[in-house]
């Protein structure tokens, strides 16, 4: 089958669509014939050889994948050859054929293309998963979600308009990216570029209440900010660390305000975990993606020979939303 290979760590131009062994699905699992994957911050990093897979996973980048059910493992009696699913990998996504554990996939529903599919469990999911399984976000409250534009923040600004409409969303945002993402829902967007200390503007806005979720990848920079901005009982779940790992924290008013700071990945959790995780976005997320509620944001969608090209374009974050990678017809 082809596939995206490495030649070695480094730059985009290491990818190259080359030709590897078929994978075939173990008892508890499905192989799926891949229509679509999209593109993921975590791709890059494995990329550059600083996120390897779990062991057992494909070393094949690719966290996510639409397509059709081609062949059910022994145990497997839930999905049916022909089936329209969609999945979370460990790995393996780049391809034309994809293996994954039964109980992480998803039902296509028929409102929704395979392109629009590809962009759904790894971004979608990991907002939901932080956002409201472990930030408890819930309706009237309000939350800040950093980084305006990318993947997991446009879906974390979908979900909470679907599932909270009444929450408050407050975004910090590249200049560029600021107006898409306050007609995308957010109450109020920052300029991340000139307001690093975001601390004033959010006690502002809150009535000095402060805000009850946060969601962060960025890290060290904005730790002292963060935790300046979360309100009495707030969370703040920690999901990157692109600027750095090591920053101070007062404790003190950590135990005083009783503030929660959680670290969350998704990938290397236990099989049975993400199914479980995935059981709860079925449940409660999937009905709004069937009724057109939320609509997969889809900057470009590339085919897999421009996998290079793919890779720069999130590089540059030249992207607002996701971009998907095309593997077939």
């Amino acid at each position: 089958m082809k596939a995206v290979l490495l030649k070695e760590f480094g730059a985009p131009e290491v990818m190259s669509v080359g030709e590897v062994e078929q994978p075939q699905p173990k008892e508890n699992e499905v192989l799926i014939k891949v229509a679509a994957t999209s593109i993921n911050r975590p791709d890059l990093v494995q990329r550059v050889g600083n996120y390897p897979p779990p062991p057992g996973d494909s070393e094949i980048l690719g966290l996510e994948v639409a397509g059709t059910v081609t062949a059910l493992g022994s145990q497997v009696s839930n999905w049916n050859v022909g089936d329209r699913v969609m999945s979370l990998v460990g790995g393996g996504g780049y391809a034309e054929y994809a293996v994954a554990y039964a109980n992480h996939l998803m039902a296509i529903p028929d409102t929704m293309s395979f392109e629009e599919a590809a962009c759904v469990n790894e971004s979608y999911i990991t907002a939901f998963l932080n956002v409201f399984m472990i930030g408890g976000l819930e309706d009237g409250q309000t939350a800040i979600l950093h980084g305006g534009g990318g993947g997991v923040n446009t879906a974390a600004i979908q979900l909470a308009k679907a599932l909270t409409p009444n929450a408050k969303l407050i975004v910090t945002a590249h200049p560029s990216k600021m107006d898409r993402v306050k007609e995308l829902g957010a109450d109020l967007v920052i300029d991340y570029t000139s307001t690093p200390d975001f601390t004033d503007i959010v006690k502002e806005f809150t009535g000095k209440k402060g805000v009850d979720v946060i969601l962060d990848h960025v890290g060290a920079q904005y730790l002292k900010p963060n935790m300046n901005s979360l309100a009495y009982k707030g969370k703040l779940v920690v999901i990157g660390v692109i600027s750095g790992i090591k920053a101070e924290l007062n404790l003190a008013l950590m135990m005083v305000k009783r503030q929660q700071i959680i670290g969350s990945v998704l990938r290397s959790r236990p099989v049975s975990e993400k199914g479980e995780i995935v059981a709860e976005f079925t449940r409660r997320a999937l009905p709004k993606f069937a009724d057109r509620s939320i609509v997969p944001i889809i900057e470009k969608v590339f085919p897999m020979d421009q996998v290079v090209a793919a890779h720069t374009m999130m590089e540059e974050d030249k992207h607002f939303g996701k971009i998907v990678l095309k593997i077939a017809e």
